[in-house]
């Protein structure tokens, strides 16, 4: 622990900052920029957009007019500003807007930089301006905290270990665990950070997938240990015993979640792969923290790990504290009823969750901008302000570069562009000294998650583009901010399937590695991509739809963030993998002793069900703690995975999977080349009772 402290002091000592690289290489957006960074040394330099508005009166006032040349002059002897544009006034004359451009990279500026920006508006706003600001700067100065988050997930995870355990020093181990793995994993990230750029977003990602990873991965081992000190083991012996067991499914489990995270970098869009870099060092931080740390904890307090009991509300819990469930308990006996109508229930609950999929089949991908801020956000606000005044379109700016200097060639362009019914304005040509290149923006009619401003920019590049400059042999790349924003969102739909199949393909062979069962694996893998389908689904309807979104202070659908699908799927396969492990490791112990497959999904769910729906729940709960931080990105994640862990635990590992691994029998557990297991008659009594109880039926036989 003291050597966690110093490592995360080096890490802030090393000074590396966050920065949201949205670049995405091989698209012409990115083709676009460069380009014109080429010729244009200032272009797409890191800027602010300052904006006022008079509500009441004229902005054309003297006494205004020379509050916000003073703000000009103040902003322009700021440090690290490079120019400041002189105001652009709106049509109705009650607005205007400049740009502030820095000489520095994005990296080398932080939230004073926007501090500045907002004292020298003052003069402006005591002349009754309303001021708002927008741009890159301006979020580094917004950027959402944790903090709230992460007390809040904290304090839910610490109730049900508590109800769980029935002590607070049992209680408070995998908080421990977890929070000392945080601390390790973002010295690590902060480490990183000076060599990659990660995005403004990962670092609480990171935190999210540590804190609800660590705290379950040490649920597992911890509960093992009691388990193991309540048969009389010697405290040491039952910390290396309870590592072996339940550590050997975490180290599956975590080491399938980094694979699958890591294969992000498939996704071939830098910002998407540097997020599963933070979050799988954070979540393999966490594996060895459990296996490590978590041990030596328990071989020194022993018995005392039952220390500090809660009195009445825990009181059951205390009295079965380390004790396996009698197998005449609600959950044997729950597994033994799906095991009867297995049928029945394999049908309902693949029913039920390609019921809650289906709005996948409208998932349209998009990035959320400013306008969907919360309104109290200065980001927001000037947003707003430039719709109403300007126009929705002035937004969505699109930056044409065209390879064409020549008169007829820029003409016979600009006039095309002017005509088509989705443009608003296009401005003035500007071409570089050196004549090579010609920049021209088109604002479009409608705003920048719009339908139409993807098809209109899909319609320059395929038809008014090619069929104006034809004749010169030039060509028009469309680049900007919005541009960005949807190639991001075509790379994400060509390129999902091949990150859906590099992360499946590990999982399944991690899977015959721990099982060496192949039909357990591909089993697994369709469970995994059921909870996933129904995150999809729920995330789809709450964004997209709009339903509930007024819960999260969201006043307007929007589409699916381009890397959420990404980032979701990737997590979501890992994490689901831990209870698949954690369960079948139980239904693999049971069926190597007896060989008999019915009574091994029976011992399985009687087992593990109390430790899988306590970390389900721990789980969910932090996931659902981080939908309070205003960014979207966070929001739709955090929905996500809270969706997929409630739906894993509950429809998936305790009816569907216990019915399907009943309807395969000894199949599930075929390795090639050895004969599958004679098939015994189904347990449907407690486990020194052998056969079926008396009054019910073989389940072989069981009519559904």
């Amino acid at each position: 622990m003291l050597a966690a402290g110093v490592l995360l002091g080096v890490g802030q000592a090393a000074g590396s900052t966050f920065v949201n690289d949205f670049r995405v290489p091989g698209t012409e957006s990115q083709e676009a920029t460069d380009v014109a960074r080429d010729h244009f040394p200032t272009f797409g330099v890191v800027s602010a957009t300052v904006v006022w508005s008079a509500e009441e009166g004229s902005l054309q006032d003297p006494a205004r007019q020379a509050a916000v040349r003073q703000m000009i002059e103040a902003m322009r002897g700021q440090p690290d500003v490079a120019a400041v544009d002189d105001p652009f006034p709106s049509p109705d004359g009650r607005a205007a807007m400049v740009n502030v451009d820095y000489e520095k990279e994005l990296g080398e500026l932080d939230g004073t930089h926007y501090e500045r920006l907002r004292e020298a508006a003052e003069p402006a706003q005591d002349a009754g301006l309303r001021v708002e600001f927008r741009g890159a700067v301006v979020d580094l100065g917004t950027e959402p905290t944790t903090s709230a988050a992460e007390l809040v997930g904290v304090g839910a995870a610490l109730l049900v270990l508590i109800i769980a355990f029935g002590s607070l020093v049992a209680a408070g181990m995998p908080l421990l665990v977890a929070g000392v793995g945080i601390v390790v994993g973002t010295a690590i990230v902060l480490l990183i950070g000076l060599i990659v750029d990660i995005p403004t977003s990962a670092p609480i990602i990171a935190v999210m997938l540590g804190l609800g990873a660590g705290i379950d991965y040490a649920l597992f081992v911890l509960s093992r240990f009691r388990s193991i000190l309540a048969h009389g083991e010697d405290k040491v012996r039952a910390a290396g015993h309870a590592t072996a067991a339940a550590g050997h499914a975490v180290v599956f489990a975590g080491g399938t979640v980094v694979v699958a995270i890591l294969g992000l970098s498939f996704a071939g869009i830098p910002f998407v792969g540097a997020m599963g870099v933070a979050g799988a060092v954070t979540v393999a931080v966490m594996v060895v923290a459990a296996i490590t740390l978590l041990p030596a904890l328990l071989g020194l307090v022993g018995h005392r790990v039952n220390a500090l009991p809660v009195p009445k509300l825990t009181k059951r819990a205390r009295a079965s504290a380390g004790k396996p469930e009698d197998e005449s308990g609600p959950t044997y006996r729950w597994g033994r009823h799906v095991q009867r109508h297995r049928v029945l229930y394999a049908l309902l609950s693949t029913a039920l969750l390609l019921a809650l999929t289906a709005p996948v089949l409208s998932l349209r991908l998009g990035t959320p901008d400013d306008g969907i801020q919360p309104t109290r956000n200065t980001q927001r606000q000037a947003y707003d302000m430039i719709a109403e005044h300007y126009g929705p379109g002035w937004n969505a700016p699109l930056v044409i570069t065209v390879t064409d200097t020549s008169e007829m060639g820029v003409n016979a362009f600009a006039g095309a562009l002017a005509t088509d019914p989705d443009v608003e304005l296009v401005t003035p040509p500007t071409t570089s000294e050196d004549g090579e290149i010609t920049l021209i923006t088109a604002i479009p009619r409608y705003a920048p998650q719009d339908q139409e401003v993807s098809d209109l920019v899909h319609r320059i590049r395929d038809t008014i583009g090619p069929d104006s400059l034809a004749s010169t042999g030039g060509t028009a790349l469309v680049g900007g901010a919005t541009a960005v924003v949807i190639d991001m969102a075509d790379v994400v739909g060509k390129r999902l399937p091949w990150v859906i199949l590099a992360v499946v393909g590990a999982g399944m062979v991690l899977l015959l590695f721990m099982f060496r069962a192949p039909v357990v694996a591909l089993k697994a893998a369709v469970m995994t991509l059921l909870s996933i389908g129904v995150s999809f689904g729920v995330i789809i309807a709450m964004f997209q739809w709009g339903w509930g979104l007024d819960l999260l202070g969201i006043d307007k659908s929007v589409p699916v963030m381009s890397a959420v699908p990404m980032i979701l799927f990737a997590v979501l396969f890992g994490l689901s993998m831990d209870y698949e492990v954690f369960l079948l490791s139980a239904v693999r112990e049971s069926y190597d002793k007896d060989r008999d497959p019915h009574r091994a999904v029976v011992v399985g769910i009687g087992t593990t069900a109390r430790v899988i729906s306590a970390a389900a729940i721990i789980m969910a709960c932090v996931f659902l703690s981080f939908v309070s931080v205003p960014e979207t990105l966070i929001q739709m994640i955090g929905i996500g995975l809270a969706t997929a862990v409630i739906m894993d635990a509950t429809v998936i590992r305790m009816v569907l999977v216990p019915a399907v691994m009943s309807l395969l029998g000894n199949a599930a557990w075929w390795r090639p080349g050895r004969k599958p297991a004679p098939r015994p008659a189904a347990i449907d009594g407690p486990a020194d009772t052998p056969g079926t109880v008396e009054g019910e039926q073989d389940p072989e036989s069981q009519r559904v």
